[in-house]
């Protein structure tokens, strides 16, 4: 992570903490409130003072996409993690779980994220290819070892999830979500003859 006043310098590892817990205070507060969030709610949420936050983010937008940008940074790269400590059936049933998370905090900065992209940027520009690459190596993975079905394509799993997500918004509605998921997992066996 790199340092917002001097990019060639990377983050001292205490500036990189108060960062991380801006951002997932922020993801929370902008999930509950929407535009009505307000900033030193964050910072105090957050356990940070305001000047740390502003010196972090010095505008509502810069928070707002930043946030969103971490929320999806740690969907897609959490793909060689889960490759590394389970089998890749489970690292994606794992993944699928996560855009599930992903979602609802994306959905709950909706309105941030639609004031953000009113000013020009958009930091949802790149989402869907980053996540298709994730989930393709994901996928690959699951072929390699014969738990996946050789004829998945990525951008169809992830319409699969994207439905979930879409028709599983509320959290009382996670068991739900997660058993649809498993239904989806069942699809990715390979055939037999």
């Amino acid at each position: 992570m790199v340092n917002a006043l001097d990019p060639d310098r990377p983050l001292r590892s205490d500036a990189r903490r108060n960062r991380d817990k801006i951002l997932s205070a922020a993801v929370r507060v902008f999930a509950e409130r929407g535009l009505e969030a307000n900033l030193d709610q964050i910072a105090k949420e957050a356990g940070v003072g305001a000047g740390t936050l502003y010196r972090n983010f010095p505008t509502r937008e810069a928070l707002v996409e930043a946030a969103y940008r971490n929320e999806l940074a740690r969907l897609c790269d959490a793909a060689p993690v889960l490759l590394a400590t389970m089998t890749p059936r489970a690292a994606i049933r794992a993944w699928m779980g996560l855009y599930i998370d992903y979602a609802c905090a994306k959905h709950g900065m909706a309105d941030a994220l639609r004031a953000v992209v009113d000013t020009g940027r958009n930091p949802c520009e790149r989402s869907r290819e980053m996540m298709l690459a994730s989930l393709s190596s994901l996928l690959a993975a699951g072929v390699a070892d014969g738990g996946v079905r050789a004829d998945v394509r990525a951008d169809d799993l992830l319409a699969c999830v994207v439905g979930v997500a879409l028709a599983t918004r509320a959290p009382e509605q996670r068991p739900q979500a997660e058993r649809l998921l498993d239904l989806a997992m069942d699809g990715l066996r390979p055939r037999n003859g």
